[in-house]
């Protein structure tokens, strides 16, 4: 069982105003986080909001205009920052708020920092301009970039008392993030061709004819376009299965919480299979109200109720 520590002792002035701007940071900037979150109490909430600030900043260093030397150089100084978070040198009184934040998370819940790094590390693969002629190979990537945070989430979340196969959360954490990762990746190949990166891997750019890239709103001259997405959703829609089996394995708040933010992203991936095109012609999205109706649908457990009946019959 992973636990976690809930403890309503009192939180001092300096911790609240870092949490509050890091709730700040996550209510304006992440569009489908944001939704599931929500749903968490606040100690949770709060932890979930420090981690997203920390990633995000991470992310920003990554998707900057800064030449180069300088996203390596902030990258660096951004992993010695938590570094002293692991070390538990940051003061409360420290003039980071995000780092404040993150320390107190830290100390509160379980959270394997070690994912950080990872994230940093996937981030100085961008910057490396690295390709992947694999699946196998994207999902080193994937893993940095995403599965990391399912795991550091899990930290947060924690799992319930004699929950059935919780030894195997993390892993079911792990590729939960690789089913967001992946949605990701579909829904940003043009923006991501315009920024001259590829994510998905060479030998299935070839298998359908699409080695040529995403420079336009239609697919590349004889290419099998459709069948390249629907072949990749097919793996998205196994990824997303199998990272399903942690929902059973939350507190009902956690498992909305995970159910919505998941469930965002399946919907997604609907729109991009219905239509594959639609990528390369803008980014495509899902409305505030469909988002408000999944986090609900999380919330009323039916996603965790459909995995367990899934589970049961499949069981010898």
């Amino acid at each position: 069982m992973i636990r976690t520590v809930e403890s309503s002792a009192h939180v001092s002035a300096p911790v609240l105003a870092a949490y509050s701007y890091c709730e700040t940071v996550t209510g304006q900037q992440a569009r489908n986080f944001a939704y599931g979150i929500r749903l968490l109490p606040t100690p949770k909430r709060r932890a979930m909001s420090a981690l997203y600030a920390f990633s995000r900043r991470v992310d920003d260093i990554g998707d900057g205009a800064l030449p180069a030397d300088v996203k390596v150089a902030r990258l660096e100084e951004t992993r010695a920052l938590l570094g002293r978070v692991q070390e538990g040198a940051v003061d409360e009184d420290d003039t980071d708020p995000v780092a404040v934040a993150l320390s107190h998370a830290a100390r509160q819940f379980p959270i394997p920092l070690g994912g950080l790094d990872e994230l940093i590390d996937g981030v100085q693969m961008d910057l490396r301009g690295e390709t992947y002629e694999t699946w196998d190979d994207l999902k080193v990537y994937c893993r940095c970039v995403a599965g990391a945070i399912g795991r550091l989430s899990l930290g947060v979340f924690g799992t319930e008392p004699g929950a059935r196969g919780a030894e195997r959360a993390p892993e079911y954490a792990d590729t939960l993030g690789l089913a967001l990762q992946l949605t990701n990746i579909l829904r940003d190949v043009r923006e991501d061709a315009e920024d001259g990166r590829t994510y998905l891997p060479a030998d299935d750019l070839a298998k359908f004819g699409c080695s040529a890239g995403f420079a336009g709103p239609t697919p590349p001259e004889g290419s099998d376009f459709a069948g390249l997405v629907h072949f990749e959703v097919r793996r998205a829609r196994a990824l997303f299965a199998e990272g399903y089996r942690l929902l059973p394995m939350l507190d009902r708040r956690s498992g909305a919480c995970v159910a919505a933010m998941a469930g965002i992203y399946r919907r997604l991936l609907d729109r991009i299979e219905r239509d594959p095109e639609a990528v390369l012609r803008g980014r495509v999205s899902l409305p505030g109200r469909e988002k408000a109706y999944v986090a609900v649908r999380g919330l009323s457990g039916l996603d965790t109720r459909h995995v367990v009946r899934r589970t049961v019959r499949r069981r010898p």
